[in-house]
């Protein structure tokens, strides 16, 4: 009756017999459950050339987001976590699995999502969080914990490192009932949310800056032409990635194997993701992009 009739709220309190006061409180909280959806256009600025000109070069569909020429980085990031959260949001149901990558801009999206009880829905982590100097578990838990939470969507752990020491020890591992399972239900998601990682920048990508690898490591990616990760996968600036070492001991998804996945969301902010960025376009892994005007304009100069 308020958003599509146009109702005044004190008509609408009289026709349900209630005070305008509650009336005001159940609008707000639509808006809170995100069973309202408001969106703002401008009429004037970048963003919807910018994102027309993505999807016709990448063939993608991307929601750019307004933002001002001198917002800080941090300022950037959060309002794509706004965006990607209110997408998942809506487009996130029962009986319907959401894998998860862990990372700094997954845990920005994780602060905005808003409650919308579901029924047999799942939340599965995507990629291992151990390393050598902590077990990584905590993080990528509280992660998956309030995705799940936001959804009353049972949770899916992946209890395994980030990277392996040895390729032979994945292969071991992946035989096992237990991990199996996981990477059933990672394989019968609807919906997957991740980033890009980048090595540098202002706002480091998590991969990098928490330990998980070592300098050695760090100097063959150089040598190997890397710009960057999809879910602890690394790229060339081309998209390539099979025949990258590191990548046989990488546990998170490869991008044919998240291309199986309907719906891919990829949230993007940031300078330094522009050619990580490229590259994950250029690999096919991305389906659906987020990401905000100033980056969205490097993109596309």
């Amino acid at each position: 009756m308020y958003y599509l009739q146009d109702m005044k709220m004190e008509a609408i309190a009289k026709h349900l017999r209630t005070s305008r006061s509650t009336v005001s409180r159940l609008v707000k909280r639509a808006r809170e459950t995100g069973l309202v959806e408001i969106q703002v256009r401008a009429p004037h600025g970048r963003a919807p050339g910018l994102g027309q000109q993505i999807s016709a070069a990448f063939g993608v569909a991307a929601w750019v987001v307004p933002v001002p020429d001198r917002a800080s980085q941090a300022q950037r990031l959060d309002q794509v976590a706004v965006t990607t959260a209110r997408l998942l949001t809506g487009w996130f149901d029962s009986d319907m699995v959401l894998g998860v990558a862990w990372g700094t801009t997954l845990s920005a999206v994780a602060h905005h999502l808003a409650a919308k009880p579901t029924r047999g829905s799942a939340v599965v982590q995507l990629n291992g969080a151990a390393n050598t100097r902590t077990t990584g578990v905590s993080y990528a838990s509280d992660l998956i914990a309030t995705f799940a939470g936001a959804f009353g969507a049972s949770e899916h752990y992946f209890p395994v490192p980030a990277f392996f020491d040895y390729a032979g020890t994945k292969r071991a591992m992946w035989r096992e009932r237990s991990v199996r399972r996981v990477l059933d239900v990672q394989r019968a998601a609807d919906i997957a949310v991740f980033s890009v990682g980048a090595i540098s920048g202002v706002v480091p990508s998590h991969v990098y800056s928490a330990g998980y690898l070592e300098p050695e490591d760090l100097r063959v990616l150089d040598a190997e032409g890397v710009v960057g990760d999809v879910c602890t996968v690394f790229l060339r600036a081309d998209g390539t990635y099979s025949d990258i070492a590191l990548n046989d001991r990488a546990t998170g998804p490869s991008p044919a194997e998240l291309r199986r996945i309907p719906r891919r969301v990829c949230a993007v902010s940031g300078d330094n993701k522009v050619r990580p960025l490229r590259a994950a376009l250029n690999a096919g892994a991305v389906t659906h992009l987020v990401i905000d005007e100033v980056t969205a304009a490097r993109l596309m100069g």
